[in-house]
């Protein structure tokens, strides 16, 4: 080679690109008490579709035949036909929001609670560690 990089050294350069600070690398933990989000009309028509296609076509394995079937037949519905999905997926979101407001307050009273505790500096708490273990220091320095 006459000095050149080579094409494995270029790709292992551009690699090595640092990832945003949007990403994984950054992202909280979710919390398991936070309510699951509602399911759309879609979905609640398909919680359905699913058992019905199950017992029509016991064979068939596939999640992308049944999504696909439910997915043309969603289409196929007039909104007359789809009003009874919409309605129980305006009744779950309703549920859904009540359960949030729910849990909001609960997490803003939880926090009322670390911030009280969380008033003493970080010294403060080390100094308190060291009262404990303040005793056993002493009596090293006996010796």
């Amino acid at each position: 080679m006459k000095g050149g990089k080579s094409k494995s050294e270029t790709k292992s350069a551009k690699l090595n690109v640092k990832p945003k600070a949007g990403k994984k690398a950054g992202k909280a933990a979710k919390d398991p008490n936070k309510p699951k989000r509602p399911a759309s009309a879609f979905f609640v028509f398909m919680e359905e579709f699913r058992e019905q296609y199950k017992k029509d076509h016991p064979k068939n394995k596939s999640v992308a035949a049944v999504g696909k079937a439910g997915g043309d037949k969603w289409k196929s519905l007039s909104e007359a036909e789809k009003a009874p999905y919409v309605a129980k997926a305006e009744k779950r979101k309703v549920e859904y929001e009540k359960n949030m407001k729910a849990y909001n307050k609960r997490q803003a009273e939880g926090s009322k609670d670390e911030e009280a505790e969380s008033d003493k500096s970080v010294s403060e708490v080390n100094d308190e560690d060291d009262d404990e273990d303040g005793s056993g220091d002493e009596d090293d320095d006996d010796e």
